[in-house]
């Protein structure tokens, strides 16, 4: 918004500041009905404009008690809004215009049309009778508006706190374009020019058949019954995959059915919710959250999922492992359908009429990305860390839409990763000509942990640089290209693992970044997940060497 609004119905109001006021000014020409403005110029150089609307009684008359408090001489009834003056010709007239005017709620709807997309802001304007509304837009927005949002577009620019600078729209509606929703995408390894890619050589099917029958002689129930939704729907999800590549990429029918029955049967545990944490309606924010946290009494336990932390990653895991199985077998996704929907429903539900859950959980329209942020007090904010499991559960729905033959999902779907695409790019990956994060930051070339408030090069778990690079990377799916172009990955290997770096990593993070490394190089890709020398530690729970050796040798025409 452009103002700082808030409502008073005779209390008193107070107007404070950290830093110190400089002089206090009280604007005395009439440019509005029943509007009254102050100008603050404080200590920093700043300007700010605080306009008060009166609806009954009198006007608001402050009284400066010191250099940080002004105090109204009486009660007040109406709208106070407060906005900071860039300083930009012309900024003031704007606010002026937009003096008691704001925007009391906003709908938001979409449009496709085979691979183009396009969603629209539309807010309610309330306030005065007179005058414009007026929104900042951030830099992933103004560069997707369509021609009649840009002629609507103001030269006027203020600094966000971690997006860059935002702009000045008027009006009380914004449509931005997709060009390039990602429709032709299935579950095989995807490249943005070639599509998707379903042919490998036969030496190469050989190799990765002998990975995925071994792959397959591992205890699947183990690995995903377990204590947490969102591991075990990391575990679900690799072996998904492992037989969506012996089916499609290899032409091993049989293989995959044997190993299909147990997945199904894994994956059956959590749909009858017989899981070792079940999952329980909660009545008060409305959704389906894991009862770890009632039983054992540790509101951390799963990553928080039931303080809703994380949801869009935890489910969006499943959903994907639902989507993978019912392509194998389409009758079992209509009969898992009510289940997998439930997931949907709570991370991503689109509608105001579904009175269970809130519209919209995890992704944030007007971000561009989720939040992973739950119930927890934060001084700086909702945050999320992956980017790429953010990617992960957009891909998800799109392909549960895809699978369950719910064109309205595949498409939201859709168009949320190429959302997120344009998002990521402006904000979470740096590439060297990044315009809207400080030069002095994006040598990093990711963001580590976003916050509304800050940005930290860093992870909730592990400071070693694999991890905060490589939780941006995890898990390697068909849309990774679709978000973290080649020039970006050139430029994130030649700042932290080439020239021999790589050796000094010994954990999963290493098969996650040379997975990661197949989207540049893929047979480089090739000949470290087939050579002998290979060790089962770096293999992260959710990946499995099938499938990174079908993604390079996809990738790499092998």
């Amino acid at each position: 918004m452009a103002y700082m609004t808030a409502l008073y119905d005779g209390s008193v109001p107070l107007i404070q500041s950290g830093v110190y006021f400089k002089t206090v000014s009280r604007f005395t020409h009439h440019f509005k009905e029943h509007v009254t403005k102050y100008n603050f110029h404080l200590e920093d150089g700043t300007v700010w404009r605080l306009y008060a609307w009166r609806t009954k009684g009198p006007e608001l008359d402050l009284k400066v008690l010191n250099n940080g408090l002004a105090e109204s001489q009486h009660s007040f009834h109406g709208l106070i809004q407060v906005c900071k003056d860039p300083g930009t010709k012309g900024a003031e007239d704007l606010f002026d215009d937009g003096a008691g005017v704001y925007p009391a709620s906003i709908d938001i709807s979409g449009t496709a049309v085979r691979n183009e997309g396009s969603y629209t802001f539309k807010f309610q304007k309330e306030g005065h009778q007179h005058g414009d509304l007026y929104m900042f837009a951030l830099p992933h927005h103004t560069s997707s508006f369509d021609w009649e949002t840009k002629k609507r577009v103001r030269d006027v620019k203020l600094q966000s706190p971690t997006k860059g600078m935002s702009t000045l729209v008027k009006g009380t509606s914004w449509t931005m374009v997709e060009p390039h929703m990602p429709v032709d995408m299935g579950f095989s390894p995807w490249h943005p020019k070639r599509g998707s890619v379903h042919e490998l050589s036969g030496e190469a099917k050989s190799t990765i058949r002998a990975a995925a029958a071994k792959e397959l002689t591992q205890n699947m129930l183990a690995q995903t019954n377990l204590d947490s939704m969102y591991f075990s729907g990391k575990a679900l999800a690799k072996f998904a995959t492992i037989l969506y590549v012996l089916y499609e990429l290899l032409g091993e029918r049989e293989m995959a059915k044997r190993g299909l029955d147990q997945l199904k049967s894994s994956f059956g545990i959590f749909a009858a919710n017989k899981q070792k944490f079940p999952l329980t309606y909660e009545t008060a924010w409305g959704g389906l959250v894991s009862s770890a946290s009632y039983e054992t009494g540790d509101a951390g336990i799963d990553f928080g999922n039931t303080y809703y932390n994380d949801h869009h990653f935890h489910y969006g895991y499943h959903i994907l492992a639902a989507a993978t199985i019912g392509h194998l077998d389409p009758g079992w996704a209509k009969e898992n359908k009510d289940y997998v929907n439930l997931l949907v429903r709570d991370v991503a539900n689109p509608s105001k009429r579904d009175k269970f859950f809130p519209v919209w959980r995890s992704f944030d329209w007007y971000h561009g990305h989720s939040w992973a942020h739950g119930l927890y007090a934060a001084l700086d904010g909702k945050n999320q860390e992956s980017s790429s499991e953010d990617m992960m559960c957009a891909y998800a729905l799109k392909m549960w839409g895809k699978i369950s033959q719910n064109a309205d999902l595949e498409m939201r779907g859709n168009l949320q990763l190429a959302v997120i695409a344009r998002s990521l790019q402006n904000y979470y990956l740096y590439k060297k000509d990044n315009v809207v994060q400080p030069r002095q930051f994006i040598g990093n070339k990711v963001a580590g942990i976003l916050f509304e408030n800050k940005i930290d090069h860093t992870t909730y778990f592990d400071p070693n640089i694999e991890a905060i690079q490589g939780i941006h990377m995890i898990p390697i799916l068909p849309p990774t290209l679709l978000v973290r172009d080649e020039d970006f990955v050139r430029e994130e290997w030649d700042a932290f693992f080439s020239n021999g770096r790589m050796e000094g990593i010994q954990n999963a993070w290493k098969g996650v970044i040379y997975a990661n490394y197949a989207t540049i190089e893929p047979q480089e890709a090739w000949r470290f997940f087939t050579s002998r020398d290979f060790e089962p530690q770096w293999l992260d729970g959710g990946a499995s060497l099938t499938w990174y050796m079908a993604y390079s040798a996809a990738l790499g025409c092998l």
